[in-house]
């Protein structure tokens, strides 16, 4: 094989080939990870074993493991394309207001859901469970962790891999196999159920809704970022089966799991799947036809 039909088989006429480029991006970002959590290892005391509810500092060194990596991969492979490093989901106008908007739909979203599910009969709500700075303390950490979680789980799977993945088989396809990957990466949970899996996967075609519209990663980030800061923190719910320490309220379910989501949280219910539905209907009728995703 020559020289000039191996350089096709990795690069075509827009650069490096998507499928190519997808299994370096992944190799990078494994590779990262496996040396961020290896020093993560010599940062915590000797057998230690995280604990079932999560604590705030433990969180913040998790998500900084993660989101370490998938920004150095994905600076590596700009370099590689010669495109800048914001180019993956996060150039476009209006930042500013697709994030602040995120932010609150992701808010109000939650809150309805929870006040349905608790006029439905299936969820009690049991009042403050913090007082005074450890309020604001607890607020303020908890916000910086949860826009870490938002940053790397949509840099990772709506980042670069939806941009090489629509490149290669398409936009809804990539974003299909990428929200079955989003769904299938909370199985790890210990409190997780099948309707939680499904509905973490309907969410994620929701999110990819909204890079389809608004041509970034913006609305989304602040979404998920607000969705998961308000049931964690402000709501003291479980999120995917994980409970956090240090919530403002406390809640918890009541009647049959399939419907209140038991210990999956209000995402296990099947009621839940009202939300990524309702949330994409006022997308196509806020944002009118759809750009195009470039």
């Amino acid at each position: 094989m020559t020289e000039s039909s191996v350089g096709r088989v990795f690069f075509g006429s827009d650069g490096i080939r998507a499928g190519w480029g997808a299994l370096v991006f992944i190799a990078l970002v494994a590779g990262f990870e496996f040396l961020a959590f290896w020093v993560l290892r010599y940062l915590l005391p000797p057998g230690y074993h995280p604990p079932a509810i999560l604590p705030l500092s433990l969180a913040l060194k998790i998500e900084c493991a993660q989101l370490l990596p998938v920004v150095l991969a994905t600076v590596i492979m700009a370099r590689i394309e010669q495109r800048p490093v914001w180019f993956y989901g996060y150039l476009g106008k209006s930042k500013a207001a697709y994030f602040v908007s995120g932010l609150a739909c992701g808010f109000v979203a939650i809150s309805a859901f929870l006040f349905v599910l608790r006029r439905a009969g299936l969820l009690v709500l049991e009042g403050e469970q913090l007082h005074g700075g450890a309020i604001w303390k607890y607020a303020l950490g908890w916000a910086v962790m949860f826009l870490m979680t938002a940053a790397f789980e949509e840099s990772a799977l709506r980042g670069y891999l939806q941009y090489t993945l629509k490149r290669g088989i398409g936009f809804w396809w990539g974003a299909l196999v990428l929200s079955v990957v989003f769904g299938l990466s909370h199985l790890a949970n210990a409190g997780e159920n099948p309707v939680g899996i499904v509905g973490v996967i309907a969410v994620g075609l929701m999110l990819c809704l909204s890079l389809w519209y608004t041509g970034s990663l913006w609305w989304a980030v602040g979404c998920h970022a607000s969705w998961d800061w308000a049931e964690s923190y402000f709501y003291g719910a479980s999120d995917s089966g994980l409970g956090i320490q240090g919530h403002l309220f406390g809640v918890h379910p009541i009647g049959p799991p399939l419907w209140s989501g038991g210990t999956a949280g209000p995402e296990g219910s099947l009621l839940s799947f009202t939300v990524p539905a309702v949330l994409s209907l006022g997308m196509y009728l806020w944002w009118g036809r759809r750009r195009s995703y470039k």
